[in-house]
């Protein structure tokens, strides 16, 4: 193993890139990087069942990665964390804890936001595509929409691609036809196949595939060009998406700051025409 990516302080996902990890493994994988240095105090058993999986699942993983067992993986993520064992919530409720694990997610973002050269490649590639195809399918559906009726805006084109089944990839290829280079892919777990199949489709059409997932080890990491991440909340019967929909709106801004004098002109003729139209109350 690269001794690089198991240096002190270090971040979790280090250990992990590069790695062939199976569907299973990586799973383990996203709950270990979800829960942060939390993650570095669960039991083999207790990070089977944030995982769903079964514990010598737990054993294998941790073997892949070149650990003798979970044990000696838990020591290298307790050294990672550099944070004290059985830290008090508080007394907390359980929902409490679940937006405080949000708001650490946010900062996170916030502070490797320091470099905006991906974010910035991201932009440059999607401001550039007329049209702008946007993906996304399942969970990932309502902030493909949220991100399309702000980017429509803004760019003259753009195209939500939220339905599955036979007509996908014909629009897919209908946006390709009419000029498009890149599409916005916005893959979530539990990451639909047909989602990954339509990327793939898409590359190989030729568009430049730019992917807002939920970690670098995300299986559409191997298709994107560009590839921006940004953690999901698990602590929920149901996923929060609050790092993935602040990251779609930082994307957005850095397409406007791309082409400031276009995107000011399509802000000016929308209010103009909402005006007109009397669409707002306020």
């Amino acid at each position: 193993m690269n001794d690089a990516a198991v240096r002190p302080g270090g971040r979790v996902l280090d250990l992990f890139q590069g790695a062939r990890l199976t569907p299973t493994q990586r799973r383990i994988a996203q709950s270990l990087v979800h829960h942060g240095p939390s993650a570095a105090y669960l039991s083999a058993a207790e990070v089977a069942e944030l995982a769903g999986v079964s514990q010598p699942s737990v054993t294998r993983f941790a073997m892949a990665l070149g650990y003798a067992g979970y044990p000696a993986l838990r020591r290298e993520l307790r050294a990672l964390a550099g944070v004290p064992a059985g830290q008090p919530d508080g007394g907390e409720n359980a929902m409490q804890r679940a937006l405080r694990a949000e708001t650490r997610h946010l900062e996170r973002m916030a502070d490797e936001l320091s470099d905006l050269g991906a974010v910035e490649r991201a932009a440059a590639l999607l401001a550039a595509s007329r049209p702008l195809p946007v993906l996304g399918l399942r969970a990932a559906a309502p902030l493909a929409a949220y991100f399309g009726y702000f980017a429509a805006k803004v760019h003259p084109d753009v195209r939500v691609l939220d339905g599955g089944g036979t007509m996908l990839l014909d629009r897919i290829d209908q946006a390709r036809a009419a000029g498009a280079s890149a599409l916005l892919a916005v893959v979530l777990p539990r990451y639909p196949r047909e989602t990954l199949d339509a990327i793939r489709e898409a590359k190989d059409a030729g568009l430049a595939i730019v992917a807002l997932t939920d970690s670098g080890i995300s299986p559409v990491a191997e298709t994107a060009d560009v590839v921006l991440s940004a953690p999901v909340g698990t602590q929920l019967v149901f996923d929060l998406h609050t790092g993935p929909m602040a990251l779609a709106m930082v994307v957005l801004q850095a397409m406007c700051d791309a082409a400031p004098e276009p995107a000011q002109r399509r802000l000016e003729e929308f209010e103009a025409t909402a005006a007109r139209r009397h669409i707002f109350e306020a």
